[in-house]
Order: C-alpha cells, then structure tokens, then sequence
C-alpha cells in the first residue's frame, strides 16, 4: 500500500518532526509513506470571509496539484466522520483488498480546505470535533494509521 499524507504549511517543530520520523520509521515494513508539504498561504490575523475563501482556495490548488488521479483521498475534517482506530483499520485493509492501494491523506491548513479539495475527497475523517494544531495531526495521523497495520496484522500495539 502507498500512503501519502498531503499537508499545508512548513513543519518546524523539532519534537514534532522527531516522532514523525519515529512513525515513518515504523511504517516502513507496512507500506510506502509519502510526506508532501505544500507552502501555507501567509495572511494576516483579521481576515473577512472572502480573504479566508480566497486562503483556502490558493492552498486547495497547491494540495490538489499533488493528489494522484488515481488515489483514494480521505481528507481531515473537524466535521468528518468518527472513526474507531479498528475501524479505521479495516477500512484501509479493505481499500487494498478491493484494489485501492494508493491512500491520499490531506490536512489542511489553519483555516480548514477548499470546497475544490472537500469534493475531490472520497471519506471525510474526522478526528475529534475539537479544533486541532494542523502540524500535530500529521503525527496523530501517522501514529492511527501505524496502528491500523498492526491491528490488521493482530500484531500487539499498546492500548
């Protein structure tokens, strides 16, 4: 299976970037990992709506110019649906059992994703309804979806 997480924004966080590198590392004998980061869009604090619209939209190109036409695309969505992390297992085993083995991850940016990106998704995911830092996602993500190989596998994994 090929993993590619799409994210916005630079990651700069050194202990961020250290448990990313863990989970990648981990990842490595269940599939392939793809890590693209697309330049966040620099606005200022009070924006009018039209200017978050505006954001958003020149983020969603950056992000949709690297989806592969061909992937499964879940985005991350405060209002996604809820997943179990079994449940979130068996619907990446089955996406590779039914031919599906290319997986696209998008994370957004601070204010969210474009209508362009929210359609171009095949499951919107949520991971809680409270508003999350974009840039610890990737590590949350990174860490659900190892845990998903593992479940899959009825490999242990701390509970």
């Amino acid at each position: 299976m090929k993993i590619t997480i799409i994210s916005v924004g630079k990651l700069k966080e050194k202990y961020l970037k250290q448990g990313i590198q863990e989970y990648e590392k981990r990842l490595g004998s269940y599939a392939s990992i793809d890590l693209i980061e697309v330049p966040d869009e620099k606005a200022p604090e009070n924006l009018s709506e039209a200017q978050m619209e505006e954001v958003k939209q020149k983020e969603g190109e950056r992000i949709l110019a690297k989806v592969n036409p061909d992937a499964h695309v879940v985005t991350l969505e405060i209002e996604g649906k809820m997943l179990t992390s079994e449940k979130l297992a068996k619907e990446l085993d089955q996406l590779a059992t039914y031919g599906k083995s290319k997986v696209t991850f998008i994370i957004g940016g601070s204010l969210g994703l474009s209508n362009e990106v929210m359609n171009r998704s095949d499951f919107a995911l949520s991971f809680s309804k409270m508003t999350l830092p974009h840039q610890l996602m990737r590590l949350v993500l990174l860490e659900q979806i190892y845990r998903a190989f593992r479940i899959n596998r009825g490999e242990p994994y701390h509970k």
